[in-house]
C-alpha cells in the first residue's frame, strides 16, 4: 500500500455526499494521533469564553471528575465517527449528547462556536504538525461532517463552509476570550489531567510543553506565563519533526479509532454507549447550574 494511497481514495470520493466516509477515513487513517491532540484542544479552547467555562466549572464534571468527562466526551464522539448517524449506535451516542445539553441553560452562539473549534482546529493543528496537509476534499468533507453532526443537535444558522467556519470561530473569541476564575479551575484541572497520563516527574515539563502550544489570545485569557519564545519553538519543532518522521512510515492498514486510545482510562471492562456521559440530578428540572444573576433556566421539556 503507497503512503499517498488513502489520499488519492479520498479524491475519488464526493466531498459532501461521502462526508462520512472521507472524515472517517481521515481520522482513523491518515491522522488518528493528530485529530486526538486537535479535538483535545478544540475543547480546551472553549473554556476561554468564560459563559462556557464558567458553566463547566460549575457542573463539577471537569474538575472532579475530569478522567470519566474527559473519557465520555471522546467516547460519544467517536461513536459517530466509527458507527455514522444512521446506526443505532450514533444515534445513541447523538441521543445522549442532546441530554446532557439540554440539562442546562447554554446559548446558541456558544453551541455555533462550540462546533467551529471542531471544524476549525483539525485543519489548522494538521496543516502545522501533521505529516502532510489536509486536502480540499477533506476539509469539505469535515465541514459537511460537523454540519450534518450541528443539524442533529439541533443548533441553528450554521455556517454553511470552512470559510464561515473559520470567520466565526475568530470573531467569537476575539469579542468573548476574557479572564474568569471559575474557567481557570477548569483548565488547570485539565492540565493536571494531561500530565497525570505520564509519569509524576514528568508533570512540570508536560504542562511547559501543553502550554507552549497555546496561542497568545488562550494564554491571556487564563493568564498562564508565557513559556517564552526559545520554549515555544523548540516544542513545536518537536511535534512538527514527529509529523515528518510519520511521513516516512507505510501508510496505516487498519483503522484506530478514539476508543483504542491509552488516555481512555475510565472503562476497561468495556461501557454502554447510552451509559456514557452526565445525568440530571434526580428531581431537578431545570439548569441546576446557578447563574450570576442567581437565576436558573427554566425547565427541560
Amino acid at each position: 500500500m503507497k503512503r499517498f494511497e488513502q489520499l488519492d481514495r479520498i479524491r475519488r470520493l464526493d466531498p459532501v455526499a461521502d462526508a462520512l466516509e472521507i472524515y472517517r477515513i481521515s481520522v482513523a487513517y491518515e491522522f488518528p494521533w493528530d485529530y486526538t491532540r486537535a479535538l483535545e484542544l478544540a475543547l480546551y479552547r472553549t473554556y476561554a469564553v468564560p459563559s462556557i467555562g464558567r458553566l463547566l466549572a460549575r457542573t463539577a464534571e471537569l474538575t472532579e471528575r475530569t478522567q470519566k468527562r474527559y473519557d465520555d466526551t471522546v467516547l460519544l464522539l467517536d461513536t459517530i465517527v466509527e458507527h455514522g448517524f444512521a446506526a443505532e449506535q450514533g444515534r445513541t451516542a447523538v441521543r445522549r449528547i442532546n441530554q446532557m445539553h439540554r440539562s442546562y441553560d447554554i446559548s446558541d452562539d456558544d453551541m455555533r462556536y462550540v462546533l467551529s473549534t471542531f471544524v476549525v482546529m483539525p485543519r489548522r493543528w494538521i496543516d502545522a504538525y501533521g505529516w502532510r496537509r489536509l486536502s480540499r476534499h477533506e476539509i469539505v468533507a469535515t465541514t459537511e461532517y460537523y454540519r450534518t453532526l450541528g443539524r442533529h443537535m439541533g443548533i441553528p444558522d450554521i455556517p454553511r463552509t470552512y470559510e464561515e467556519f473559520e470567520a466565526l470561530l475568530d470573531s467569537y473569541e476575539e469579542a468573548h476570550f476574557g479572564w474568569d476564575e471559575e474557567a481557570r479551575r477548569v483548565s488547570d484541572a485539565t492540565l493536571d489531567l494531561m500530565a497525570s497520563w505520564y509519569p509524576r516527574p514528568l508533570a512540570p515539563v508536560l504542562r511547559t510543553a501543553t502550554l507552549a502550544l497555546l496561542d497568545e489570545p488562550l494564554l491571556r485569557a487564563f493568564r498562564y506565563p508565557s513559556p517564552g519564545a526559545a520554549t515555544s519553538a523548540l516544542v513545536r519543532r518537536a511535534v512538527r519533526t514527529r509529523g515528518r518522521l510519520v511521513r516516512l512510515l507505510p501508510p496505516r492498514r487498519s483503522p484506530h479509532f478514539a476508543r483504542q486510545n491509552w488516555e481512555i482510562k475510565g472503562y476497561p471492562n468495556g461501557y454502554r454507549v447510552a451509559d456514557l456521559g452526565t445525568r440530571p440530578v434526580p428531581g431537578l428540572r431545570g439548569c441546576p447550574v446557578r447563574h450570576r444573576d442567581g437565576s436558573a433556566a427554566g425547565p427541560v421539556e
